[in-house]
């Protein structure tokens, strides 16, 4: 049935008109091209499907990644495939020459990203992967009883570098369900709109089944027979979602995810250890896990076991460092939390009792920022118990662990935990991967960290790079452009107050005096250390800056430092408000207003307005 589905692309006229593409490899690219264009909805009425600027960059990036497999020596086939098509197209009267040279441009423009896409492990399906090892091996992959006998010698599943079995199934599960679509599409498009040209898949086609027809067609452009051998007598190979039930943790640390940030790309801070334990299986860990998690949702449960999941989350986002019981448990409480606390480390005792207890007063004010009393400590006791109880039950995989109120991840538990937010996409960086990053990027990344987790990743990017001249300054001016103009600018700032100003070489913070930015920040620190910096350097609007985010912290005295500020600016008061205003219009909004001073009306702060008066809400 193979060689009998969607024939009707137009193939054979299509190679008749071009010996040149005649090798295996540039049938085995036009068999795949005509039939991806065909079904993605080309016109087919000169007998060829064609191709536009629209269709040629899914078919390279999106379509021929999920469904073909082509080794590197291959892949220039299937750009000449798509020129060749549009040079018999327009033969046909079908483009005209302007048309065809934009499409034969974009093909250009798109083999990069073709190419990268083609070769990228994340891509893999199952189907994809294998026709690729036996390829390696020499296998020829338009025979299926070679097919089949390499896959009665594989000796099991061995996933590309960087990715887990889980990648593969997703990716797979992913590609079915895209090509499962696509057929159908194409099967009710021309029921309602016939084709000239003739049906591409007829009734007893679909009559098959479409994950079926799918799977022959993979094969076609994988490897001939492997579909039906991995759904079948070689399913071990490829297993399917069954035998992943971790899967459900993941997609609840996913929800946790979004809960928080809304876009699974906003990245978590990568854990201060790089954990591995070859003698342990991260999947069964993983299935561990979630069966912990899933049991401690019955009714039976302690009062925190239904927030296993967000406990668990929670320690992650924090970069996994240790928190507090009696803290979370307070945060549960209702109990008013100093937010600076919120993400404070917890130190870790040498060791304590196995029973748990709630910390004395000094030590419960010192956590939560408030002043506890007996009374609430008291109240408070239930709540923590139970939240011991939680995270005891938890300890009992191994992943993690409680000593006296502090409680965390294991080295094991932070393997996990890594392995189960990547098998959903959600953006977990490991420390190598932080350390690659360019400076906006880990700016960006660390203004939605914790303090704590902030400043380790810094401190660690710095290192990556040598602690030099070159990456500080990139750092310095990344503080002063990542969220420019937005909300964030405030927060972004703020991480300078994370970095070592010892640690920062001189000529990287000279070089940083006339930022608009951060060239105050970069004075103060070079007058603290007791270097020379010429103060002519630094722009008024970096003063501004300044002044604005030290009126920010001193919630009880702004008037007052206004008010010193102003006497010293030229133009007073007035010209200083607006300077501010200028350079940071958000936060100057919310400090003003605190003062009831009216922000100054300006062209930027009109454009502002109106496009909250178009969006209804600021972003985050």
């Amino acid at each position: 049935m193979a060689g009998t589905v969607l024939t009707n692309t137009g193939l054979d006229a299509f190679l008749d008109g071009t010996p040149e593409l005649r090798d295996p490899s540039s049938v085995r690219a036009a068999d795949a091209v005509l039939a991806l264009l065909s079904l993605r909805g080309a016109d087919r009425r000169s007998g060829l499907p064609e191709p536009s600027v629209e269709l040629v960059r899914r078919l390279l990036v999106e379509d021929a990644p999920a469904f073909v497999y082509a080794t590197p020596e291959e892949l220039a086939a299937y750009p000449a495939v798509l020129v060749a098509l549009t040079a018999r197209v327009r033969e046909a009267g079908r483009l005209n020459g302007k048309r065809q040279a934009r499409i034969v441009a974009a093909v250009e423009d798109i083999v990069p990203d073709f190419e990268r896409a083609m070769k990228d492990a994340a891509n893999y399906t199952w189907q994809r992967w294998y026709a690729s090892l036996l390829r390696a091996d020499g296998t020829d992959p338009a025979d299926p009883a070679a097919v089949r006998a390499w896959l009665a010698g594989h000796d099991g599943v061995r996933p590309p570098d960087g990715l887990n079995r889980a990648d593969l199934m997703n990716r797979t599960d992913v590609a079915d369900s895209l090509l499962a679509d696509a057929l159908t599409g194409a099967y009710v498009r021309e029921a309602e709109s016939p084709s000239p040209a003739g049906p591409l898949l007829a009734d007893a086609d679909v009559s098959h089944g479409v994950a079926k027809l799918g799977g022959l067609l993979v094969d076609r452009w994988t490897a001939e027979g492997l579909s039906g051998a991995l759904t079948g007598p070689y399913a071990h190979l490829a297993p399917g979602p069954e035998a992943f039930p971790h899967l459900v943790l993941a997609d609840t640390l996913l929800d946790e995810h979004l809960n928080y940030y809304e876009d699974s790309s906003i990245p978590l801070p990568p854990p201060p250890m790089e954990a591995h334990e070859p003698q342990r299986s991260v999947e069964a860990g993983a299935d561990l896990l979630a069966a912990a998690v899933e049991e401690m949702k019955g009714e039976a449960g302690g009062l925190y076991d239904g927030e296993a999941a967000h406990l668990l989350y929670a320690l992650y986002q924090r970069g996994a460092c240790a928190e507090s019981v009696a803290r979370r448990a307070a945060e549960f409480e209702d109990w008013p939390v100093d937010p600076r606390l919120e993400d404070a480390p917890v130190l870790v005792p040498a060791n304590a009792p196995e029973t748990y207890a709630v910390p004395p007063l000094d030590e419960l004010s010192r956590l939560t920022g408030t002043e506890a009393t007996e009374e609430a400590r008291a109240a408070l006791e239930p709540g923590a118990r139970a939240m011991a109880d939680t995270v005891d039950r938890l300890a009992r995989t191994g992943m993690v662990f409680r000593t006296g109120d502090a409680f965390g991840l294991t080295p094991w538990g932070v393997e996990v935990l890594h392995y189960l937010l990547r098998v959903r996409w959600v953006a977990a960086p490991d420390g190598k991967e932080t350390a690659a990053w360019d400076a906006p990027t880990v700016i960006a990344a660390a203004e939605g960290w914790s303090a704590s987790a902030a400043t380790r990743v810094l401190a660690e990017w710095l290192h990556a790079h040598g602690d030099s001249v070159d990456a500080w300054s990139a750092l310095l001016g990344a503080l002063g452009t990542v969220h420019a103009g937005t909300f964030e600018a405030a927060g972004t700032r703020a991480l300078f107050g994370f970095l070592d100003p010892a640690a920062a070489p001189v000529e990287a913070l000279r070089g940083a005096l006339g930022n608009p930015v951060m060239g105050a920040y970069a004075y103060g620190v070079l007058r603290a250390r007791g270097e020379s910096a010429d103060e002519t350097l630094v722009p008024a609007s970096a003063h501004a800056v300044l002044i604005l985010d030290r009126l920010a912290r001193h919630v009880d005295d702004r008037r007052t430092v206004l008010d010193t500020a102003a006497a010293s600016w030229p133009g007073g008061v007035d010209a200083l408000v607006a300077e501010m205003a200028a350079v940071d219009p958000y936060l100057a909004e919310r400090i003003l207003g605190a003062l009831r001073i009216p922000m100054p009306v300006t062209k930027r702060s009109n454009e502002r307005a109106r496009r909250r008066g178009r969006s209804g809400r600021r972003t985050r």
